[in-house]
């Protein structure tokens, strides 16, 4: 039986997972990641303790197969999704020039507003669909640029080679033979021509970064190059698939056609709508990226990006104290008869979709004497849901469809409270697959597709059936009532 393996490099952690012919998960390994906090609101990463991070964690989930019993030489593929936006620099040698710039990252800022105040924001969104915004990769190169003598020198000497991180990890695992990347990760830097599907130099050249490497972009699925993953395997393998982490969850939840959408929940949220072969450009917030890929279709998607999602409660969890392990966070919510006025507002670095507001702070609002912790985590989990929904309404808008349902992924998933407050909330019908590991299942099936071990997008369809819905409830009315509240202070803007 032939199996795909997919790697799934999150920003939290490393997934390694292999499927088998069918579709199934055989087994699966998890490494932590670390991320490093500095002051004014930077992130970074290490690039050699990601790549370290990655070889672990497909280390673990080898040696487990093998363990039960599996034959590795079976293995016939490998796919890659990865946390978008964050992205390493490095020389002529491989070796890296400043730590990885992680997606959270907001040291780009003032990059932004001085972009803004040139004019450029409809001549980026129009090539690229995105927004100016410290959230995606271009800015913050250019604060590099201007702020690190060491990059600077690099790129003004052609010495410079950009990547987001699965171009990072094809070019360690194919030992520097391999500097490609995939039409979803490059839609995420503000250097990618939506319609030419190429870097746009005229862009470059705006930003002061001509001389920079940048790597070959192609479809999602793809042969990528050849790895043995740095001598784990016997044999070398094809690495078959590249794609952003949002973009393999649509793959992975069946969005194959216009009008599917998905929101995964994890550290931040990305809801994203398949619109099919031709681009459309939002008026309410959203962004227009490449849905999906293969060397014979492309597919767009409209895009609402939420900032802090799981890391909100991540917050309340380590920085407050307020409670230990995430499986006790559905009967804490449940405890409540309601929110109690309390709404967290999780600005932690601004607000994404459809607000783009770079400069709000986070805040805990409607506190009274009545207010208990368990208030605040409700508060916590329910920001999440909210601005769901107001993506869900801004994108309803921009394509002029009313969604019938919304396929769901990500860890939270599991929480029975979020399911149902997001049903009440949007009045539809919200769909789980039943697997977590969503975004490592779609860059397994783009692996399997372009290695042949699946045949078809039809035959893709037919798998992963067991559908969990969750439909309105008894409680909407109070949900649209707490909603209210939600806009309410979403308008309150403070400084």
């Amino acid at each position: 039986m032939p199996y795909i393996l997919a790697i799934d490099q999150g920003t939290s952690s490393t997934k390694t997972i292999l499927f088998d012919e069918g579709g199934k998960s055989v087994h699966k390994a998890t490494e932590p990641l670390r991320s490093v906090y500095l002051d004014g609101n930077r992130v970074e990463q290490d690039p050699e303790e990601i790549y370290q991070n990655v070889l672990t964690s497909v280390r673990k989930c080898l040696d487990g197969f093998a363990a039960n019993g599996g034959d590795l030489a079976q293995i016939k593929a490998c796919g890659i999704s990865n946390q978008r936006e964050t992205f390493v620099i490095w020389d002529e040698t491989g070796k890296p020039l400043h730590p990885a710039i992680v997606w959270q990252c907001k040291r780009s800022v003032a990059v932004c507003e001085r972009l803004e105040k040139k004019g450029f924001g409809t001549k980026i969104n129009e090539k690229t669909g995105l927004i100016i915004d410290p959230y995606f990769s271009g800015t913050k190169v250019i604060w590099l640029y201007e702020n690190e003598p060491t990059v600077r020198e690099a790129i003004d000497q052609g010495r410079a080679f950009f990547g987001t991180i699965d171009s990072w990890l094809l070019f360690r695992l194919t030992q520097g033979q391999s500097y490609l990347t995939d039409y979803t990760n490059a839609s995420r830097t503000l250097f990618f021509n939506l319609k030419e599907l190429a870097w746009d130099r005229e862009l470059l050249a705006d930003f002061g970064l001509s001389k920079l490497n940048l790597p070959e972009a192609k479809p999602s699925s793809y042969h990528f190059g050849h790895s043995n993953l740095d001598g784990l395997l016997d044999q070398e393998i094809s690495i078959s698939a590249l794609i952003g982490d949002s973009h393999a969850a649509a793959f992975g939840e069946g969005c194959f056609e216009p009008g599917g959408a998905k929101a995964t929940l994890g550290t931040g949220s990305s809801i994203l709508m398949n619109i099919g072969k031709e681009l459309k450009t939002s008026k309410t917030g959203m962004v227009t990226t490449i849905c999906w890929s293969t060397e014979d279709r492309v597919d767009y998607a409209l895009e609402g990006i939420i900032v802090s999602a799981g890391a909100t409660i991540e917050w309340v969890k380590n920085q407050l104290g307020l409670f230990e392990n995430p499986s006790e966070l559905e009967q804490i919510c449940l405890s409540l008869p309601d929110n109690g006025g309390v709404y967290i507002v999780p600005a932690f670095s601004g607000l994404g979709a459809p607000h783009w507001d770079m400069n709000r702070k986070a805040s805990i609002e409607g506190l009274s004497f009545d207010s208990t912790k368990s208030h605040i985590i409700r508060a916590a989990v329910e920001s999440i849901p909210y601005q769901i929904k107001d993506v869900v309404v801004a994108m309803e808008a921009d394509s002029g469809t009313t969604l019938t349902e919304l396929k769901v992924d990500g860890g939270i998933t599991a929480n029975r409270f979020v399911l149902q407050f997001l049903a009440d909330l949007l009045q539809r019908k919200v769909i789980t697959i039943g697997i977590a590991d969503v975004s490592a299942l779609g860059a397994a099936y783009l692996a399997g597709l372009n290695s042949k071990v699946y045949e078809s997008i039809d035959q893709l369809r037919s798998f992963n059936q067991n559908f969990i819905s969750t439909l309105p409830g008894k409680d909407s009315e109070k949900v649209a009532g707490y909603y209210k509240g939600w806009k309410k202070v979403i308008g309150n803007k403070n400084t």
